[in-house]
């Protein structure tokens, strides 16, 4: 420390944690009274030195410099990514819209928005960048059978609205069963299982193991199992193995409502 004054006042008031002090040439200045020795009243005499800090100048200019080039790296080159989307699994009357994880940088997600044809669709989104980047799809019902669609994803963000890449879709026609995916419940035997599996190889369909946002049908003959309670919830036909068998004897997509578990 260098460049220290020193100076005397005379205590003219104390009053609301404020001390009114007095110098010899009579001006006056406010000093904080809890910074004055203890015992200090009315008309008391005090010494305070005042001196220039230079090292706590040089280290506070150094963190001061160090926190500037952080928010010019956190905030000023980084920016949000427009989200990339790309079409999932396909039916005749939905489809999977899928996107990559999004990049935010220092930006917080407002909201996101599906598009179809340019007009925005009442269609629920995740609400946070975890949520959003945890599921990385959304699936979108109600489409015409046969029907080619655009669809692209609005991102809005503290820092600004990003928009993703278009994507073509198109719904499958009825005799098109490359979009069946089904998911087995209790079907007999696991003879009747393997079975039920080469009629799907046969109409060019597929299976998985677990109920997922892209499954379309649960087969099953009873209305029991965790399989069964996780296709109740999320709305997906459930029906029994004739249904597969229908299919493949008509040559095209057969109604779920005709094959409903009993």
């Amino acid at each position: 420390m260098t460049q220290v004054k020193s100076a005397q006042f005379t205590v003219g008031k104390l009053d609301a944690g404020m001390a009114m002090l007095l110098t010899e040439d009579y001006q006056l200045i406010e000093f904080p009274s809890v910074l004055l020795p203890k015992g200090v009243v009315l008309g008391s005499v005090v010494s305070i030195d005042v001196g220039r800090d230079r090292e706590t100048e040089r280290r506070q200019r150094n963190e001061f410099r160090v926190l500037q080039e952080r928010i010019l790296e956190d905030f000023g080159k980084r920016h949000p990514q427009a989200p990339v989307v790309h079409a999932g699994h396909t039916t005749q009357t939905w489809a999977v819209i899928e996107w990559e994880p999004l990049e935010l940088a220092a930006a917080e997600l407002r909201s996101l928005h599906l598009y179809r044809d340019g007009q925005r669709m009442m269609q629920a989104m995740p609400s946070t960048v975890e949520a959003a980047n945890s599921a990385r799809a959304v699936k979108t019902t109600g489409l015409d059978v046969d029907h080619e669609y655009e669809f692209r994803i609005e991102m809005c963000t503290s820092a600004g609205t990003y928009f993703s890449n278009t994507v073509a879709v198109k719904t499958h026609s009825l005799d098109n069963l490359t979009g069946v995916r089904v998911c087995f419940g209790d079907c007999g035997t696991q003879a009747e299982e393997d079975s039920l599996k080469e009629t799907i190889k046969r109409i060019g369909a597929s299976w998985t193991d677990n109920v997922t946002l892209s499954i379309t049908h649960f087969v099953t003959r009873h209305k029991v199992g965790p399989g069964y309670e996780a296709a109740l919830r999320s709305n997906i036909p459930i029906v029994k193995p004739d249904w597969l068998l229908a299919c493949e004897a008509n040559g095209k997509l057969q109604p779920a409502i005709k094959f409903g578990v009993e």
